[in-house]
This record gives C-alpha cells, structure tokens and sequence, in this order.
C-alpha cells in the first residue's frame, strides 16, 4: 500500500450540499429556504416553539434540584485491590492512599476522594488504607484480613 492509493471506505465521507449554484441544480435561487418568512431568514431559532400554544418544556413542573457541593468519589472495590496487589503494582507492605491507587493505575483520577467498597476478596494481610469513606461491609471484610481502614474524621475537614 502507499500512501496515495489510501482511501476512505465508500461511504464513510459525503459531499456538502451546494445551495444557490443555478436552476439546474434543484437548490439554486432560494437555496432550498422556500419564500421568504421567519424560516428563509438566517440566524434565526425556533426550536421548541409549537405555535403559540404553550411549549412542552414550559408545561412540565420543575422537579429536584442539583446540589452543587455534592463530592464526587471514585470508588473502589476490594477485589479491584488485591487485583493490584496480585500483579504488583500496589504495595501490601505500604499505606495505600489515593495517590498510591492512581500510580498503581486502579484509578485514572482521585477526584474528591476514594470510597472503599466490599465487592471482590481481600487476602492481603495487614493493609491499611487511607479512604474518603468505605462501606461498613468494606471496613469488616479489610479488618477480618488483620487490616485496618482510616477514615478522616468529620472535624479536620
């Protein structure tokens, strides 16, 4: 293969529509806009607009509302852990924080923090982990391997 014989699949890529080229290409004069009105005009958006009668969107009750200081965790199961462990790339003999678990690649991201979840089976002993939060099923399961979780109290925050 060289590289003037590449090519698109056929299909993959459309020619754009040439309006206001003559009468004899179907889009000429009006450029396929009809006559005159709102429509015809340019920059002009009646999106949601139903005729006078009262839009869709405006019919419907508002519900809820979006907390904007709502943390956003990421979270982690305990068998995505010892996935880790297994394979090396988190130390079992070292706290494991959310630092550790990004360059360990188990999170792209810490975000807010990491919540611990029970998901999956913990068989590394004495592991201690500095989390956001954990789930109660997490904390049981992580100190019945003879770890221990720390979580911040609400007070240093």
């Amino acid at each position: 293969m060289k590289l003037n014989e590449v090519k698109d699949n056929d299909g993959a890529t459309k020619n754009a529509k040439r309006v206001g080229r003559g009468i004899g290409s179907g889009t000429g004069k009006t450029s396929g806009s009809g006559h005159k009105g709102q429509k015809a005009r340019s920059g002009v958006s009646i999106n949601g607009f139903e005729g006078g009668q009262m839009p869709i969107h405006r019919r419907l009750p508002k519900r809820g509302f979006t907390n904007i200081f709502r943390k956003n965790y990421v979270e982690v199961n305990l068998g995505r852990m010892q996935a880790a462990i297994d394979s090396g790339k988190l130390d079992a003999g070292k706290p494991v924080d959310a630092k550790a678990l990004v360059n360990a690649g188990v999170i792209s991201k810490a975000r807010d923090g990491v919540r611990i979840l029970a998901k999956g089976e913990l068989k590394a002993k004495k592991l201690e982990i500095h989390a956001a939060g954990a789930s109660k099923a997490a904390i049981t399961a992580v100190e019945a391997a003879g770890g221990k979780v720390v979580i911040p109290t609400a007070s240093a925050e």
